[in-house]
């Protein structure tokens, strides 16, 4: 699905005719995106999910960029004055390649649920599709959208 190509030394870059996808974009209030605002922002997807703000995007109150494992994938917080609102089931997903990860992800998430009650979590669950099983879980925080973990399991 991915072919590795020198593009900066290290991207790797999808083969031709298999696009895939590569940022999600939400909005926040501007006062979501202060210099307070961005750290918690920052501090969770860090330390939970090893994402890293792309400082040369931030814009103060108006934007912040977290890389997510390569530099063509990430996630795009800006400010509006009419920010993103989703019930609270809506999201994007994440997958792994080991349920382990999935539960090394979770249980950072619940660590720091236990520092922050603004964390929601939706614990690990599994649906059975006969040949294939999902294994999942939601984790929120200040944002609009949650991340579903999900670890494909095959049968």
């Amino acid at each position: 699905m991915l072919r590795s190509q020198e593009r900066s030394g290290w991207c790797p870059v999808p083969d031709p005719g298999k696009p895939v996808f590569n940022h999600i974009a939400v909005s926040v209030p501007s006062d979501q995106l202060d210099e307070r605002g961005r750290r918690e922002i920052v501090d969770f997807y860090s330390e939970v999910f090893g994402w890293q703000e792309l400082d040369m995007m931030t814009l103060d109150r108006k934007r912040l960029v977290l890389g997510a494992y390569l530099i063509e994938q990430f996630v795009f917080i800006h400010s509006d004055d009419e920010p993103m609102r989703a019930p609270k089931m809506d999201h994007f997903g994440m997958g792994v390649a080991t349920e382990e990860e999935l539960d090394t992800f979770l249980e950072r998430a619940k660590a720091y649920q236990r520092r922050d009650p603004r964390v929601r979590i939706i614990d690990k669950h599994t649906d059975d599709y006969t040949r294939l099983s999902l294994v999942s879980f939601y984790v929120g925080y200040l944002l609009p959208l949650m991340v579903e973990v999900q670890y494909f399991r095959y049968n």
